[in-house]
């Protein structure tokens, strides 16, 4: 059990890292948080200090910062209703800031130990490889695949999914100038009903240094934010069915299943979810942080504040919707792992 353990210790972590973002603003800038709290459901142990009560509650598939006057009105000065919509953003938006912040640590993590990097040229191919067959060859440089600008590996790998008859147009460097390559021939195979192109070339690497280090990590958590937009807008287009979805419990499942090889492997997958949830918390939709944003910004443009108490029944709508799906998420998750 203990790579589940691990799983959740690392869910836990990242939800507190987003409700630490959001208290740490609120405290600099004035607001009074009531309570500090991580998880949902019954509460498992409390403790108040100062103005703060820190509570762990039993089902540990969120979090929240309660600040004073957040969905209400109050006469507190120190509401978060009361402050300057400028304040109000900063401490909103916090929570996925720290979330990518972390991301971009853990990626770091991932690559220091790396002697050298990869890169997206062309060394070799594999015996009668089906690419080099139809136009590709050694020393080019993919630029893009299928119109997808690439410039990591990892965005290499995301290009190469649930591409229909493993064939891709591929736009390559080649001898310094741009060639475009239709048809470009893979084979595949299938996981899980998405199909994947099966690599069948290697890639240059370059030598590693402190300028190389920094740009490598920049470079690769800047895809990771890429890829996590161009899933939502290929699940958005019926590029991937509700199959290709995970909830909490599902995460977990896949964390812990890449614990049990070995601990340093949970780094990349941790990245990748934790730039994953500030990205959608930032995303403007009623109960998450971005839909915040949107009347905040609102706000800022016409001067004038939308009613709380509306905009209270706008997010109290979202946040029931969100659980609802949250939940039948769930039971897929739970269904597929007890029919897996």
């Amino acid at each position: 059990m203990w790579p589940y353990l691990v799983a959740v210790l690392i869910f836990i972590a990242l939800i507190i890292i987003h409700e630490f973002g959001h208290f740490i603003a609120a405290k600099i800038l004035g607001v009074r948080v009531n309570e500090f709290a991580v998880g949902f459901g019954p509460k498992l142990f409390s403790k108040k200090v100062g103005e703060t009560v820190y509570k762990a509650n039993l089902i540990p598939l969120g979090g929240y910062c309660a600040m004073e006057g957040e969905d209400s009105t109050s006469s507190d000065p120190k509401a978060f209703c009361n402050k300057a919509a400028w304040r109000r953003f900063i401490i909103v938006i916090m929570g996925a800031t720290f979330n990518l912040i972390l991301g971009f640590v853990l990626v770091a993590a991932v690559l220091a130990p790396e002697k050298r990097f990869t890169t997206t040229t062309v060394a070799e191919f594999s015996e009668n490889a089906s690419s080099m067959q139809s136009g590709l060859k050694e020393n080019d440089k993919i630029l893009s695949v299928d119109g997808r600008k690439i410039y990591t590996t990892y965005d290499l790998s995301y290009a190469f999914t649930n591409v229909k008859n493993g064939i891709v147009d591929m736009t390559v460097l080649r001898d310094g100038q741009k060639v475009r390559l239709k048809a470009v021939k893979f084979d595949t195979e299938n996981e899980n009903g998405i199909s994947y192109i099966k690599v069948d070339f290697r890639v240059y690497g370059k030598k590693k240094t402190l300028i190389s280090f920094i740009s490598e990590t920049f470079k690769t958590g800047i895809s990771y934010c890429a890829v996590i937009w161009r899933s939502l807008i290929d699940l958005i287009s019926g590029k991937y069915g509700i199959s290709a979805v995970s909830g909490p419990v599902g995460v977990t499942a896949a964390i812990g299943n890449v614990a049990k090889q070995n601990l340093r492997s949970i780094l990349p997958i941790a990245a990748l979810i934790t730039i994953n949830l500030g990205l959608f918390n930032l995303l403007p939709l009623p109960a998450l942080d971005g839909g915040r944003l949107l009347f905040i910004t609102i706000e800022m443009i016409t001067r004038k504040k939308v009613p709380p108490k509306y905009e209270s029944l706008v997010h109290t709508a979202g946040f029931i919707i969100l659980i609802a799906f949250m939940l039948l998420i769930t039971l897929k998750d739970i269904w597929s792992l007890i029919y897996k």
